[in-house]
């Protein structure tokens, strides 16, 4: 599974945001032909996504491609346009229901098959924009084996609440915190909302934290200058590796000796805590491979 620490949003119709975006580094660079596209620009978008994946160099970044909504019709389109260009992944969004991710995996292996891809091969992610996929995320979580991450719309589902979106973010508490349990329990990544005042980096920070502390895995950016703060954010500090090697270390000296709790720096270590240490310590591995 590929790491996405930031998830960089470009236009699909703009050649020269996207020639930029192959110089940042990111982890993941999403072309987009939904929301980041005029209604009456959507046919040169996927044109020109077509071209950029096909001509330009994106390096070690993973080329992804928001396609249009289900609902919108236009979808199927939009993947006749940029499949045979050969997508690292597709990221569907406004999903509500199984449905859906059972219907764009179907697409996805009928391309593969007449691309001569390995079955499986290309990623999905999907979008949770709604208080109706929440309620069917479960079921959402387990529509295919094909599905690596959650991306959650924090301004669509406000919308879809009637809520209103604060800085404490009260609102989207409890749907941020379904995501990342579901992403879980079904070992998906969670990718978290927007930052929408991109000149604030300060508040860009403050999301980053509140985003880990829950359990995201990433987040989405919208502008360049988000990119490297957002993957930094999200790589684990050098302090909390060695604490973590540690633990792996004393917990196996420990076993030897038939203990299965013990004290390290005066306090108390059990098994949760064994596995979150080798959680944190897989995912250093995992950015590594990057």
């Amino acid at each position: 599974m590929h790491v996405r620490r930031a998830l960089l949003y470009v236009p699909g119709d703009d050649r020269h945001k996207a020639e930029k975006a192959t110089t940042l580094n990111a982890d993941c660079i999403c072309l987009d032909l939904e929301d980041g596209v005029a209604v009456n620009r959507k046919g040169a978008a996927r044109d020109e996504v077509a071209k950029s994946l096909a001509g330009l160099d994106f390096h070690d970044s993973e080329r992804m491609v928001r396609l249009n909504s289900l609902s919108s019709g236009l979808c199927g389109l939009d993947l006749e346009t940029i499949m045979p260009a050969r997508p690292d992944g597709v990221y569907l969004p406004k999903v509500n229901t199984a449905d859906e991710v059972h219907w764009i995996n179907e697409q996805i292996l009928a391309f593969e098959g007449r691309m001569g891809i390995d079955l499986g091969m290309l990623a999905l992610v999907i979008g949770i924009e709604s208080t109706l996929a929440i309620m069917n995320l479960p079921d959402i979580c387990r529509a295919s084996t094909r599905l690596s991450g959650l991306i959650f719309g924090a301004e669509d589902y406000i919308a879809d609440l009637g809520g209103i979106r604060t800085p404490e973010g009260e609102a989207i508490f409890h749907a941020r915190s379904v995501v990342v349990t579901c992403a879980a329990a079904y070992n998906l990544q969670a990718i978290d909302m927007v930052c929408t005042d991109y000149k604030d980096e300060n508040r860009l920070l403050e999301e980053c934290q509140s985003g880990m502390a829950l359990g995201f895995s990433g987040k989405q950016v919208i502008h360049p200058a988000q990119v490297t703060p957002v993957q930094q954010a999200f790589t684990p500090d050098v302090v909390a590796v060695e604490r973590a090697l540690r633990i792996m270390k004393a917990y196996q000296e420990n076993i030897t000796k038939g203990k299965g709790a013990f004290v390290l720096d005066g306090k108390m270590v059990d098994l949760p805590v064994v596995k979150a240490a080798e959680r944190l310590l897989a995912r250093v591995k995992d950015l590594k491979g990057i």
